[in-house]
């Protein structure tokens, strides 16, 4: 967001270039986007303005950046396609794939859900702005699935208020590294920023927010396990920081799993597969769910046949 950012150069950002450092450290930032910040001279290391992106920073290295303020505020409609569960008067329900920003942000203003609910609905709630119109929860670019939106305050004030009493039913679908050999269990870890990449969550015992998930095992794999998840709370990231906490973060998750990549994936194996919630207006109860998207089924998949398994995947 619009705004002064500085970061400490750690081991792992150590040889790395400028723009991929600061692609990874500053939050929701393209590398095309600080590679713009970079030659217009908005990026600092040591206190001296950055002579080009291709600069290699070392541990202890202070980068610093200012991101000015978009010249035009306007989110614009754009004619996206939206895969569509529920729609009336007051919200809408809607299946975001794998790869879409939810709205827009430094580096993102175009292509995001926002902007493609303006061109479809063009009455959304105001509550959160001009930049996340209707936006009552969010999914992370990467995970798939249900995320519903509002169309007007009082229908965003009650959605929020359900979120907040943890009336709203969300269940996730994940792959997870390693054997988790406990047929359930639950993860009550604070989280908050973490101190050392403020990019990143992490589980903190001060500076931090309760987060709870339950999970289920529903199969096990060589190698990972086949998970289905309950969000009882709302954190930024948490199924991905509450399973690499206790030792089996998500396949292909770029911040909290291994470096190197799973099955090809650009993402973590995370799907939104249910959303519940009661009516805003009504009352009456709701309920959702999204098959796993094709490029995660197919692995799952892979994954059966490996093991002997006849394949039955929605």
């Amino acid at each position: 967001m619009p705004g002064f950012s500085c970061f400490e150069v750690d081991m792992s950002g150590d040889g790395k270039r400028l723009d991929v450092f600061l692609a990874g450290a500053a939050a929701e930032l393209s590398r095309s986007f600080t590679q713009k910040l970079i030659t217009d001279g908005m990026v600092m290391v040591n206190g001296e303005i950055a002579a080009r992106a291709s600069c290699k920073v070392k541990t202890g290295d202070l980068v610093s950046l200012n991101i000015p303020p978009p010249d035009d505020l306007e989110v614009n409609p754009e004619p996206i396609p939206l895969d569509i569960y529920y729609e009336d008067s007051d919200i809408i329900v809607v299946n975001k794939p794998r790869g879409m920003v939810v709205h827009p942000a430094a580096g993102n203003y175009t292509g995001t859900l926002v902007n493609a609910l303006l061109y479809h609905c063009r009455d959304l709630s105001g509550i959160n702005g001009v930049m996340r119109p209707g936006i009552v929860h969010r999914l992370d670019k990467d995970t798939s699935g249900l995320i519903m939106a509002a169309k007007n305050d009082a229908a965003h004030n009650n959605l929020a208020g359900q979120l907040k009493d943890r009336l709203v039913k969300r269940r996730y679908l994940a792959l997870a590294h390693g054997r988790i050999n406990e047929e359930s269990g639950m993860i009550d870890a604070p989280i908050g920023r973490d101190p050392r990449n403020r990019q990143k969550m992490a589980v903190l015992d001060r500076n931090s927010k309760q987060a709870v998930t339950r999970y289920r095992v529903l199969d096990r794999f060589a190698g990972y396990t086949y998970l289905r998840l309950k969000l009882e709370t709302g954190r930024t990231h948490q199924i991905r920081v509450h399973l690499a906490y206790i030792g089996h973060p998500v396949v292909g998750d770029p911040k909290y799993g291994p470096a190197r990549p799973h099955f090809g994936l650009d993402g973590q194996f995370l799907h939104a597969a249910v959303l519940g919630f009661k009516h805003p207006r009504t009352g009456s109860h709701l309920e959702f769910e999204a098959p796993l998207p094709d490029e995660l089924k197919a692995i799952l998949e892979k994954l059966m046949m490996d093991k002997g398994k006849d394949v039955v995947i929605r």
